[in-house]
């Protein structure tokens, strides 16, 4: 989502690319929907501290291999530590964009090896000064991550095919997104679930509204489809996140990047997330997210944001405002692609 348009335009202009990513189901499968073709070298780890290791040295060295041969001059990566370490020990500039600084496990394997780092301005400069980079060489974009595809093109996620969804069209839509529970800032700290916030929302509601439940790995989609067979739609096939939230009239978010999309396409948004991090303490203070901390004041939040048609105007309103004045973080980051300081 992020790096599609930086990639389309870059090709535009006749530059050489070569993407990768590693095996991860949203990843190929989103791919696909996007027509961006991708290398895929190594694969996830899961959630085990030993599979991560391995997977990760495995990886490294079987992209060290394909960019070897490829010979870029620069790489762009999301903060990815095999990108990282590959790029560092073949001597190419690494631009890395990262806005999760509670990520430690990937901050500390990626930073100290990023030439240059780009990050949403809510983030402090002294979030990623203690990783190992200078301020000099972090550039803060006016923005959060998803502006980057909902300023370039605002008008295309309006439709969407829902046949397979089987929602009740005289009911309002209320989408969960669940937490990315094998990342090591999650599974390393052993964090309180959300789980039984979502199951005292899906006990109370989901005779009263469509639930619809987007998952991040195929155990946890079928864990969810069996936990709340009857109640709830769980997704199955890949969906653009974006078209699946032009969809709900609320959005209830355990993790980062959909709950900040949701809010900025003017969404009624709830985050649930088990962590606190930067980008949401951005969205509660604006006003564009509400937090829910038990499962009492997630139904109570859920049902008035339901039926509050003055609250919905005013976050439209709201969003709007705060969208129109984010930066293109895209632009940011081709023109210091184009002239390196």
């Amino acid at each position: 989502m992020f790096f599609k348009p930086i990639i389309d335009l870059l090709r535009d202009e006749g530059h050489e690319l070569l993407c990768t990513s590693r095996e991860y189901r949203e990843a190929i499968e989103l791919a696909k929907i996007k027509h961006l073709e991708l290398k895929i070298v190594g694969r996830h780890g899961g959630a085990g501290k030993y599979e991560k290791l391995y997977e990760s040295a495995n990886r490294t060295f079987k992209l060290a291999q394909v960019i070897k041969e490829f010979e870029p001059d620069t790489a762009v990566t999301f903060s990815s530590p095999e990108g990282s370490r590959v790029a560092f020990g073949l001597g190419i500039r690494h631009i890395g964009i990262n806005d999760s600084p509670h990520a430690e496990s990937v901050a500390k394997l990626t930073i100290p090896l990023t030439n240059h780092l780009f990050c949403p301005w809510v983030i402090p400069y002294s979030a990623w000064i203690g990783f190992g980079i200078s301020k000099h060489n972090i550039t803060r974009y006016r923005a959060l991550d998803p502006a980057a595809w909902i300023k370039r093109n605002p008008k295309s996620y309006e439709s969407i095919d829902i046949d397979n969804l089987n929602l009740d069209s005289s009911k309002n839509t209320v989408l969960i997104r669940i937490e990315e529970a094998k990342a090591s800032y999650i599974a390393d700290k052993k964090v309180e679930s959300t789980i039984s916030m979502i199951d005292a929302l899906v006990n109370n509601l989901s005779e009263l509204v469509n639930l619809i439940i987007l998952c991040r790995y195929q155990d946890q989609i079928i864990e969810i489809t069996k936990r709340y067979e009857g109640k709830a739609n769980v997704v199955k096939h890949a969906f653009d996140g974006t078209s699946l939230i032009s969809i709900a009239d609320v959005f209830i978010g355990a993790g980062g990047t959909m709950t900040a999309e949701a809010s900025l396409l003017g969404k009624p948004t709830i985050s649930i997330a088990p962590i606190r991090f930067y980008v949401e303490k951005y969205l509660i203070s604006s006003g564009l997210v509400q937090r829910a901390s038990s499962s009492r004041t997630l139904i109570k939040l859920t049902q008035k944001m339901i039926t509050d048609k003055s609250y919905v105007q005013k976050q439209k309103r709201n969003a709007k405002h705060i969208l129109d004045k984010m930066d293109d973080p895209v632009e940011k980051i081709i023109s210091f692609l184009k002239h390196p300081e």
